[in-house]
């Protein structure tokens, strides 16, 4: 099923994301913890892409085991450094393997990128060489605080009207700590004319080790309410993994009850988590 399909009625939908591992070696740890979230019967689930493609066989051996689940998966495809020859390699085997929704996004740049090899230089581009090979519902990433390489928020919707143009048909958002921000960011596509579905980007914070990573990552701002939490219960771990689960779902209802009808959670590879937020909301969902 394709991921348009699944966001588009008035339903809400609540999706998660797993990642598969660098290695062999723990290959059925990882995939036994996706297949638990998939058995929380889940939307829809992605599954991420290791830099340069280093994990592309776990990734659409993990997506493949999810679909026979029963549970729509949502394949991560990066192109940074990736020719023409090896997306389509990529893509010969998504489609073999019954997928149908991929997410293309450009990577990370690694640090000799003066010795790089690509032949795509943004997710557009990407976007641009699925829609002509067919076959897939593609989707976009999008920064409701801006892409840390765009100059300016200006300058990031013009490269997000660009992946729509190129054949992108939802984006999916960092991860954000203040809906507000993810609503001011909705009002600027808008008016910029990009029309496509957005799909709110949901961190539960289970630790405080997060944080840092997080800021390294996305630039996310942190409210002071979020930040007194961490405060008071970082040094707790059960106790900041249950506050961080409730500031999760205080988010995702303001989310739904504002309209924003698809959320999809970055559950970190943790069924627990997973389930904690799904039975939270699971009301909200019927």
């Amino acid at each position: 099923m394709k991921i348009t399909e699944i966001i588009s009625g008035k339903k809400p939908s609540l999706s998660f994301e797993v990642f598969p591992p660098k290695t062999s070696d723990n290959f059925e740890t990882v995939e036994a913890a996706a297949l638990k979230i998939a058995d929380l019967k889940p939307s829809y689930m992605s599954v991420t892409y290791g830099a340069g493609g280093s994990t592309s066989k776990f990734t659409a051996d993990i997506a493949a085991h999810i679909l026979e689940r029963g549970v729509t998966p949502l394949a991560h495809l990066t192109c940074i450094s990736s020719t023409r020859e090896n997306v389509r390699h990529q893509l010969d085997n998504l489609k073999k393997k019954g997928i149908e929704n991929i997410l293309a996004l450009r990577g990370d740049i690694p640090q000799d990128a003066e010795k790089l090899t690509s032949d795509y230089r943004y997710a557009s581009d990407l976007t641009k060489e699925i829609a002509e090979y067919g076959g897939f519902c593609i989707g976009g990433a999008c920064y409701p605080e801006t892409h840390p390489d765009s100059p300016n928020s200006d300058s990031d919707i013009e490269s997000l009207k660009i992946k729509a143009e190129s054949g992108c048909s939802f984006l999916t958002t960092q991860m954000f700590f203040d809906n507000n921000i993810l609503y001011n960011f909705m009002y600027r596509l808008l008016r910029k004319g990009v029309d496509i579905p957005v799909i709110a980007g949901i961190m539960p914070v289970t630790n405080a080790a997060q944080i840092k990573r997080i800021c390294s990552i996305s630039k996310s701002a942190l409210p002071q309410r979020f930040l007194r939490i961490v405060d008071r219960y970082g040094e707790k771990p059960e106790v900041m993994k249950q506050a961080g689960i409730a500031y999760a779902t205080e988010q995702i209802i303001d989310l739904f009850a504002n309209g924003i009808n698809a959320v999809h959670v970055y559950s970190m590879n943790k069924p627990d988590v997973a389930e904690a937020i799904k039975n939270n909301i699971s009301e909200i969902l019927k």
